[in-house]
Formats: C-alpha cells, structure tokens, sequence
C-alpha cells in the first residue's frame, strides 16, 4: 500500500491484518485459516459452499494472502479517515467479485467492500468507480439496496462474458434504487470513446452524488492485449481515468484488480502511481532484475489495440443517456443523521514518519513471516513492513511491478 503526501510504501500493519478474522464470517474465516492443498480433499462441501475450487484454488497461506491484501485496503481507508493522506494506493487489492459468503473468479475476500465499510465511519457518502473489464458485482451486490455508496462500473458486458452481470437496467433496489449505475460496453472500445463517455458519466455522479471520499478500482485487463480482455485501452488511456479522478481533489483509494498480462500490469500501475504522484515517468524502464519481461522494446507504455470496436457512436449516445436519465431520478444527496463513530480497526502507536521509506526486506525473509495465533505484537519485529507491494495476476503473485517502480522511485520520486 502506498500513501501520498510524500512518497512512502507502507505494508499492512500485522494487527489489521489478525483483525481481519473479525470483518468476515466466522465460519469461512475460521475454515479458511486451516486450508491447505493438501487437506482440501477433507471439505468437499465446505469447498462447494464457498465457491472455492476451479478460478478460486486452494493454496498454501490462502488466508495469510487474503490477510495481506485485504488488510492493505482496510488500513488505506483508516489511514483517509484520520487525515494521513490525501490518496491511499493497494495494488495488491481490488478483488471485487468476492461475496460475503463465497469466493468468485479468483477473489477470495472483498477488500473494497471491507475499506468501503471502514470509510463509512467516517464519510456520509462514499462513490466506487471500477474501470475494469469484468463487472465490479461483489461491490454492487454488497450496497445494492443503500444510498450511502454510489457504484459505477464500466465493463465487458454480453456474449456470456464473466460474471454476467452489469446491464445498464441494474440500478439499485430500495433505497439504493438509481445509486447503482452500469456502463456496458461492447469489444474493441478505445481510448477516445473510453475516457470520453468516462469523464462525462462520472463529472455528472460527482455533481449529483456529492461524494466525500472515492474508492477507485484499477483493474488492468481492461488494456489492449490483455490474455483475458478484449478492449483496446492503451496504458495512457487507461491512466487517463486515474487522473481525472484525481482531480476532483477529494480523498481517494486507489486499488489493483484484474490484469492477466503481467508485464502490461506491471507497466499500468507504474505510469498510474507516477499520475497519483503528479511525476511524469520516461517511457524507457530502468534496468532491474525483471527487465527481462520487458523485451524487446523495454518501453514503459504500450499501444492501442487493434480489436474490432463494436461500441458504435449510436450505441454509446443510448448508454450515456440512460446512465444520465438515471441519475436525474436522484433528488439530492442523500444525507445520514448524526450517531457515534465506530472506533478504527487499528490506531497506530508509533511514528510512521520516523520509519525509512527507502528500507527493504528482501522477499525470502517477508515470506518467513508468518503470523501465529497466539502471538501478540511483541517482539522487534511486530512493527515490519511485510511484503511491500504484490501485483495479483490471476492466482500468482507478481514483483516485477515493484521493482520497476522502485527504479523509477530513486531517480523521480525523492
């Protein structure tokens, strides 16, 4: 996770992390923590009752991951609430297909839903944008009949691709009625139509909804040339939406998501960091021990693509005046009356500031730490930063992302 004021890469705290047994169901936290490949031939039924198996597979430290990722988003949100900063970027969460109760294409735990309930606390009203290819569906399903949330997603929709959801007719029920709102798109959109029906969807959500805070889901399969993706977003094009969310200048979240190009996911991020922390970055990548992925331009960005566009203008027109017609069904901001705040998860008893941004641990040692039930924050390494940035593809875990970041970071970051 990362915070701006200034640059700093903070992992998540290990008490957030143990804390997030409390924020999920009992029942699939507490099976989850046991679960190994090679005891899962054991829970057939609790496998098939949590949709786990199949694009969500067992492995080892499942639950640590799950810890890891999910805690980085719960502490982004914490460190917004108390005023830390002003942008809180998780690469390593944004697994938004997750349900309370199940697992869904290979998201495990919520985390956006988890950092949207802790932004609560603090914010009347909280505005989710999600910009990749597959339907944010855990976010939406998990606000759908609330006011206080507002989800907008722009997505693959049709042709039985995943997870089926996402028409433009899905609005909310209840009160939460036209507080959803879905941007279907066809294959092959492209930058111009992209971030043109993007700013004009958004800047009128943010006039309407009054927002105090956005949580903002990056995922990258939305690129050209993504394995599972099928639009033709090129990098700036994609980075084009992160900054003018930005610009709004109200407290942002930033997550990963989806991406399956490792390579693309690791270039996207960086350019999009480099826009959080208004730092042009040279299109040339630094050498580092990845470098190889890279060949053979070693270039930063990538091109269009050259998919087919089915998203005619005319079709695009009917979309944005739904999704526009929509949102005029919207009175006023919703308000919430006055209670007590929740306390935090975490409070923080030391000075982040007085930590070295620039010290690392290397990966074998971040991967020793493994956290045991009965251990309570003692020792000298309670307060470490554990496993500093993870680029989630698909179900591996990638650090080529970080490393090219950390390139760039000594020369353009200081």
């Amino acid at each position: 996770m990362t915070s701006t004021r200034r640059w700093k890469f903070i992992g998540p705290i290990r008490r957030i992390r143990w804390s997030l047994r409390n924020s999920i169901q009992l029942t699939m936290s507490s099976f989850c923590i046991g679960l190994r490949p090679d005891t899962q031939h054991l829970f057939s039924n609790e496998l098939a009752r949590y949709n786990l198996g199949e694009d969500c597979p067992v492995f080892d430290n499942l639950f640590e991951f799950c810890q890891i990722y999910a805690g980085g988003t719960i502490d982004a949100a914490r460190r917004l609430n108390n005023k830390l900063c002003d942008i809180a970027i998780n690469w390593a969460g944004g697994l938004h297909h997750a349900k309370k109760c199940e697992a869904s294409g290979f998201c495990y735990i919520n985390d956006l839903v988890l950092g949207i309930l802790e932004l609560l606390k603090h914010h009347a009203r909280v505005l989710y944008i999600d910009i990749d290819v597959h339907h944010g569906d855990g976010v939406e399903e998990a606000f759908y009949f609330t006011d206080r949330v507002m989800t907008v997603s722009f997505h693959k929709f049709g042709d039985m691709f995943f997870p089926g959801t996402g028409d433009v007719k899905e609005v909310g029920e209840r009160e939460g009625k036209f507080y959803a709102i879905n941007v279907p798109l066809k294959d092959g959109i492209d930058d111009a139509s992209f971030n043109r029906l993007f700013k004009t969807i958004i800047s009128k959500v943010v006039e309407t909804y009054l927002p105090g805070v956005i949580v903002l889901q990056c995922g990258a399969d939305s690129l050209a040339g993504d394995r599972l993706g099928c639009f033709n977003l090129s990098i700036d094009g994609h980075a084009e939406c992160v900054k003018f969310v930005k610009k709004f200048n109200l407290p942002l979240l930033v997550t990963g998501g989806g991406g399956y190009t490792k390579e693309n996911v690791a270039r996207c991020w960086t350019v999009e960091t480099g826009v959080l922390l208004d730092s042009e970055l040279p299109n040339e990548i630094p050498e580092n021990e990845y470098i190889k992925y890279f060949s053979p331009d070693f270039s930063l960005r990538i091109p269009n693509g050259h998919i087919e566009n089915l998203n005619s203008k005319s079709y695009i027109s009917t979309i944005k005046m739904q999704v526009l017609e929509n949102l005029r069904c919207i009175q006023h901001a919703p308000n919430v009356q006055m209670q007590e705040v929740p306390p935090d998860f975490y409070i923080s008893d030391f000075d982040e500031d007085a930590q070295n941004p620039d010290e690392r641990v290397d990966q074998h040692t971040q991967d020793k730490h493994i956290q045991r039930d009965d251990e309570y924050y003692e020792g000298d390494n309670d307060n470490d930063f554990t496993t500093w940035m993870m680029c989630k593809i698909g179900m591996n875990t990638v650090y080529s992302f970080g490393h090219i970041l950390l390139s760039f970071s000594k020369g353009m970051f200081n």
